[in-house]
């Protein structure tokens, strides 16, 4: 598998801070890029977005307006989750990407990461995904990942969801081999299933005998 440092960008060269508002212009007009990096004196000043650049006046540079310029970036060092997590959070499709000394160095676009995403044995390997929730102060990353091993799992891959003061949903990618003991022990520990898995059995079971007995007691 290719390393998401494979993916660095340097197709076009990043604007200047004294190239005027026309020559800005007329790149997104023939680009589907949302953003583009911009330099002043070779350091990283922020991305300039494709619909504030059509509000601003053509005879003028960058630099007149540099206080819309938005700051985000990635490190190389990052992973693939927080890389996404940037293009999510400000609606991009173009990332810059600075080393740890903060010299530009590339950008990463959406799509490669897609790729790479498609790469991932999260994604590419067949697999159970299971969704649980639990307290955010009692969930626990080695609890999770023990009781998938326990169980003869494989983990393939698990992040945190969607997270919030109270509860944290975690998602988990696991080879198929016993899915519905993985998802009985979570129970166990307190964790609630919050997807609906066509393999739990435990549910699917419970569900039928209700709507048996629903169905007798209406006879």
């Amino acid at each position: 598998m290719r390393q998401l440092s494979e993916y660095i960008n340097n197709d076009f060269k990043p604007f200047l801070s004294i190239n005027s508002v026309a020559e800005i212009q007329d790149f997104f007009a023939e680009d589907s890029h949302s953003h583009f990096p911009v330099l002043d004196n070779g350091i990283y000043i922020g991305c300039i977005s494709s619909v504030d650049v059509e509000t601003f006046e053509r005879s003028k540079t960058i630099a007149d307006y540099r206080y819309a310029l938005e700051g985000f970036f990635v490190r190389t060092t990052m992973i693939w989750l927080d890389v996404l997590e940037i293009f999510a959070r400000n609606n991009a499709n173009i990332v810059p990407i600075l080393d740890e000394t903060n010299h530009y160095i590339g950008y990463y676009e959406i799509t490669d990461i897609i790729k790479f995403l498609n790469e991932t044995p999260f994604l590419k390997d067949s697999g159970g995904i299971i969704v649980v929730e639990k307290s955010t102060a009692d969930y626990s990353m080695s609890q999770i990942t023990q009781i998938v091993e326990s169980n003869n799992g494989n983990l393939l891959g698990v992040f945190v969801s969607q997270a919030n003061a109270e509860k944290v949903q975690v998602t988990i990618k696991t080879t198929h081999g016993s899915i519905n003991e993985i998802i009985q022990s979570f129970r166990r520990y307190n964790y609630e299933i919050i997807s609906e898995h066509q393999e739990d059995d435990y549910l699917n079971t419970l569900k039928e005998r209700s709507e048996y007995l629903d169905k007798y007691l209406n006879i």
